[in-house]
C-alpha cells in the first residue's frame, strides 16, 4: 500500500479536476436554494437544507426531462423488437458475428439506440458523486465545491432533521439512535422507489410478447439487483444524500406514470386504459395515436330558431300557393246634386 499511495495521489488529483465543474455546479445550486430559504426557517436549520436538497433535485431532473423521456421510449422500443431479435437468433444461432450485424442492422432500421436507454442514469451518476463528495466532505467538515464555505459546512455539520444529523449515517453506528433510524426509513424508501420505478416500466408498459427473451431477463434481474446494490450502499450515505436519491426516485416515479399514461405502448395494459379514456371523451382512439391531440369533437347540434322556416327549407312541394289578395273597392264619391236626389 505504501507503495500505490504516490501513485493514487496524482490520480485523485486528476480525478478532482475532472469533477471539479460538477461541483461547482452541485455546490452553487445548493448555495442558492439555501439562502433562498434561510429567511424563512434559519440559516442553521435542518430544514432549510432538506429544501434546499430537494430544490437541487428538482432542478436537475428538470434539466434531465428529454433525455429521461428517450430513455422511456428506447426502453420500450428495444423491449417491442425482442420477437425479432428472437427469430434473428434462431436463424443465425451458429453464426456469431452474423447474428450481430442482423441485429445492429435491424436496429439501425427501426432506429432504435441500445445504449439510449442508459444514457440518463450514466449522466445522473457523476452529479450523484459530486454531490456525495459535497455533502461527504461537509460531513467531515471539508469544503468542497467553488460556493461552499467553511461556515456553510459547519451549518451543514450541524443541522437536523427529525433529530437526525444530516450528515449523519447508518454506519458506523456505536448505538442505534435518530440517525439510524432516519436513515433507515429512507433507505427503505430508496430502495421501494427504485423497485416501483423499474416495475411501473414493466409492467404497465410493455406488451406480453416482449416479457421473454433474454433482454426480459437482464430488465427482470435490474428489477431486483439495482435496489440491493442501492440499499446495501445507502447504509454509508449521508442522509442529505439519501433525500436527494429518495426525491429523485419519486421524481421518477411521477414523471414516468404520466410519459406512460400519455403515451403508452400499444398492447399493452396502460395502452388500454389510454383507450378507455379517449372513448369516455368521446373521441376514437383509432384516428389519433396516444401523444397527438385528439380531434375536435363534431359541433352540437344548433338550437332550432323560434321563426317560421322559409320557402326554400321547406321544399317546394310542402309549400302551399299563396292565396291571391282580394283590393276591397272605395264606393265612388257623389255629388251634391246627386245626393239631394
Amino acid at each position: 500500500m505504501e507503495t500505490l499511495a504516490p501513485m493514487l495521489v496524482p490520480m485523485a488529483g486528476f480525478w478532482d479536476t475532472i469533477m471539479a465543474p460538477l461541483h461547482w455546479a452541485v455546490s452553487g445550486l445548493l448555495v442558492l436554494a439555501h439562502n433562498l430559504f434561510s429567511p424563512l426557517f434559519g440559516p442553521d436549520s435542518g430544514l432549510t437544507w432538506t429544501l434546499s436538497i430537494i430544490v437541487l433535485t428538482v432542478v436537475i431532473r428538470t434539466l434531465l426531462i428529454p433525455l429521461f423521456v428517450k430513455q422511456i421510449r428506447s426502453s420500450r422500443n428495444m423491449m417491442t423488437l425482442q420477437p425479432k431479435v428472437r427469430e434473428l437468433q434462431k436463424k443465425y444461432a451458429h453464426d456469431r458475428e452474423k447474428l450481430g450485424q442482423e441485429t445492429m442492422k435491424m436496429y439501425k432500421e427501426e432506429g432504435v439506440n441500445p445504449m439510449a436507454s442508459c444514457f440518463p442514469l450514466l449522466l445522473q451518476m457523476p452529479i450523484f458523486f459530486a454531490l456525495f463528495q459535497v455533502l461527504n466532505a461537509a460531513a467531515r467538515g471539508q469544503v468542497k465545491g467553488a460556493f461552499m464555505t467553511q461556515e456553510l459546512v459547519d451549518s451543514i455539520g450541524q443541522a437536523t432533521i427529525l433529530g437526525a444529523n444530516l450528515a449523519g449515517t447508518f454506519l458506523p453506528m456505536d448505538s442505534f439512535g435518530a440517525d439510524q433510524i432516519v436513515a433507515l426509513v429512507l433507505i427503505l424508501a430508496m430502495v421501494a422507489s427504485q423497485f416501483y420505478v423499474q416495475l411501473q416500466l414493466s409492467a404497465k408498459n410493455m406488451p406480453p410478447e416482449a416479457m421473454t427473451g433474454p433482454m426480459a431477463q437482464q430488465q427482470k434481474m435490474m428489477l431486483y439487483l439495482f435496489p440491493v446494490i442501492f440499499g446495501i450502499g445507502g447504509v454509508a450515505f449521508p442522509i442529505g444524500l439519501l433525500i436527494y436519491w429518495t426525491a429523485s426516485n419519486l421524481w421518477s416515479m411521477g414523471q414516468q406514470f404520466y410519459v406512460i399514461r400519455q403515451s403508452p405502448t400499444p398492447g399493452t395494459p396502460a395502452y388500454a386504459a389510454w383507450e378507455a379514456r379517449m372513448r369516455m371523451k368521446g373521441h376514437d382512439p383509432s384516428t389519433f395515436k396516444p401523444g397527438q391531440k385528439p380531434p375536435k369533437k363534431a359541433d352540437s347540434v344548433a338550437v332550432a330558431e323560434t321563426r317560421e322556416p322559409s320557402n326554400e327549407e321547406l321544399g317546394a312541394e310542402n309549400v302551399q300557393p299563396e292565396r291571391p289578395r282580394v283590393q276591397r273597392q272605395q264606393p265612388r264619391r257623389q255629388t251634391r246634386s246627386n245626393r239631394k236626389r
